[in-house]
């Protein structure tokens, strides 16, 4: 099971999201933005950061890296793609997830550990965790808030395309309390919370829910 790591100019938690698939025993893979080169991986992790200084909008020049070129066509032909935080922004830029990640609520940027219900169970990424399971994972962002039309809100809500919501309160008035969403087939999901980060005992809180997607990820390789 090999799964490429994307690393853009200001990436920062590549790193952290190689331990935790390794962890989950895949293979994490090295993937460069201006490289043309999938590597023949298996699925590809898009984790956080600031690419390119966040200039323009967050993830708006990441969505023309020459790495971009290859991840879409393959993630709309089915490849798994997880994107977290500046990685969940790419993927809207790039029009692989509708919608866009704004300024928080409030103009401040938000650190904490913060609690998620699970409400779709059935994407590459979560078949681990059960609809409706509540788990903590930190947040760390100035431009999180998810807004989408009234037509968008109305599609994913219809279809079960939600598939985390912030429990308890929200950090950053995405709207419906969305954290995190995916396509209509599946195979891309995209959340603002770090599960790369709960996935070792030794770091204490939050803990370890972030471990779900990593295994989910390597049992649907194996199995397919």
């Amino acid at each position: 099971m090999r799964v490429g790591v994307v690393t853009f100019p200001g990436t920062l938690d590549d790193q952290d999201a190689a331990r935790a698939l390794r962890l989950a025993g895949a293979e994490a893979v090295p993937l460069w933005h201006a490289d043309h080169d999938l590597k023949g991986v298996d699925a590809v992790f898009l984790p956080g950061g600031f690419s390119y200084g966040d200039y323009l909008r967050c993830g708006a020049i990441s969505r023309f890296a020459p790495l971009m070129t290859e991840l879409i066509p393959a993630a709309q032909a089915g490849l798994p793609v997880l994107g977290t935080c500046n990685g969940f922004q790419i993927l809207c830029e790039a029009h692989l997830l509708p919608g866009a990640l704004v300024r928080n609520a409030g103009l401040h940027y938000v650190c904490r550990d913060q609690r998620i219900r699970v409400d779709n169970a059935s994407t590459a990424w979560t078949t681990d965790f059960a609809e409706g399971q509540e788990i903590t994972l930190p947040v760390k962002h100035g431009e999180g808030r998810y807004v989408a039309d009234a037509e968008t809100l109305a599609e994913l809500e219809a279809t079960g395309r939600v598939v985390f919501r912030y429990a308890g309160s929200n950090p950053n008035g995405s709207l419906n309390d969305i954290a995190g969403i995916t396509n209509e087939a599946g195979n891309v999901v995209g959340l603002m919370p770090h599960p790369e980060h709960a996935v070792e005992e030794l770091t204490g809180a939050p803990g370890v829910d972030g471990r779900g997607f990593f295994s989910s990820i390597v049992r649907k390789l194996v199995n397919a």
